[in-house]
């Protein structure tokens, strides 16, 4: 592993050089069909998540769960699943100018044609959040992508949030937030009118994303963020620690944590939201004619 001068965060450089554009393309459905290519359109398909005419902005990072989407999104266009179009967009948020140079170079390499855009979201964080940044941050990168995606007449964003993101934050919400909160495969905006975020990564293990970015040779941005290279929280870190411990025990307790999100029994639970208004059990209670216990 090779750290970036000047960046404040490590780069996953694999010592393998970049194998030819053809050979990664080619390897996506052949090589990582079942860990990859499978997983994505079968996100694709059950939640709905591309359709006929859509225009699709393809939110690009530079690091390595964003430029696999990139090119699954490609493949799924080369092979016609649906006629849509794909714009690529990326936002440089004050990224360290070598940052900036990997992540438009990869993507020229890659043979994706990435719109970049400017903001001045690391400043604004460091001067409003800079003991709670990654939050603040996400928010408001997520604002300036939808932003940039309606200009360019895109109805859908797309984010490169893979599986074990969802299910770590699953767990962040449930310990530290006190709700059983989840990341869904798409989402209707609230503040930008007819537009939705679709996450068709949601099925795809991280670990798959590291070994196909390894085999293909690329070197993608680990953290481009100078804010949170001077102080970031541990929380996701701890998620994340906690998994591998329980796996050690139950080695399908990861798959347990997601399906859970689509296993809630209604008849079971003290209270729930709907439309940021808050319901008990006790609203229905007269009414249940058999024990759940």
């Amino acid at each position: 592993m090779e750290k970036l001068a000047g960046s404040g965060c490590e780069l996953l450089i694999p010592l393998s050089e970049r194998k030819p554009l053809q050979e990664i393309e080619g390897s996506i459905t052949k090589t990582w069909r079942r860990r990859l290519w499978s997983k994505f359109n079968k996100a694709v398909r059950e939640f709905e998540l591309v359709k006929d005419g859509d225009k699709i902005a393809v939110a690009v990072s530079g690091g390595k769960d964003s430029l696999l989407m990139a090119k699954l999104f490609q493949e799924m266009q080369k092979h016609r699943v649906s006629r849509f179009e794909l714009e690529f967009i990326a936002m440089d948020p004050g990224f360290h100018e070598s940052n900036r140079e990997m992540l438009i170079s990869n993507c020229e390499y890659l043979g994706i044609p990435v719109k970049v855009f400017e903001s001045r979201i690391f400043d604004i964080v460091d001067h409003i959040a800079s003991d709670y940044p990654c939050y603040m941050c996400a928010r408001m990168r997520r604002g300036a992508l939808y932003s940039k995606a309606q200009e360019l007449g895109c109805n859908k964003l797309a984010l490169a949030h893979h599986f074990d993101d969802i299910i770590e934050t699953t767990l962040l919400n449930l310990f530290y937030a006190g709700a059983f909160k989840t990341m869904r495969p798409k989402l209707k905006s609230a503040n930008f009118k007819n537009m939705e975020l679709i996450r068709p990564m949601c099925y795809i293990h991280e670990e798959d994303i590291k070994k196909f970015i390894s085999f293909s040779g690329i070197a993608a941005m680990n953290c481009g963020c100078v804010v949170a290279a001077k102080k970031t929280s541990s929380k996701r870190r701890e998620m994340k620690e906690l998994i591998r411990e329980l796996k050690k025990t139950n080695s399908e307790v990861d798959s347990a944590i997601f399906n859970a999100a689509r296993n809630v029994n209604l008849d079971s639970i003290l209270g729930w939201q709907k439309n940021g208004i808050r319901h008990s059990y006790l609203e229905f209670y007269d009414d249940e004619c058999l024990s759940t216990e």
